[in-house]
């Protein structure tokens, strides 16, 4: 389980963020602290998580049980980067 919350962490941060210092800083940590999380599968603590979901609501179902739920908003990295994808080529319906 914790290296699949530090990949998920990383999966977030490469879809929202320009790196781990701008990520680090919109949720309030020390940028050391996440590429420990990150290069080591450490367990996040529960703070961060929760400034994670603060900061993204929509990959909260999704980094805490692995589920999406479109209809309501909740959904995964990979279905965001697929959704700014379709945006880019004009494909998208929103």
């Amino acid at each position: 389980m914790s290296s699949e919350l530090a990949h998920k962490i990383r999966e977030i941060r490469e879809v929202e963020t320009s790196g781990r210092g701008e990520f680090s800083q919109l949720i309030g940590i020390a940028k050391k602290t996440l590429e420990g999380i990150e290069q080591t599968g450490r367990v996040p603590k529960g703070d961060l998580l929760e400034a994670v979901c603060q900061q993204w609501p929509k990959y909260t179902l999704w980094l805490m049980t692995g589920q999406t739920n479109e209809p309501c908003g909740q959904v995964s990295p990979e279905i965001e980067r697929a959704r700014r994808m379709l945006k880019q080529t004009g494909t998208g319906t929103n």
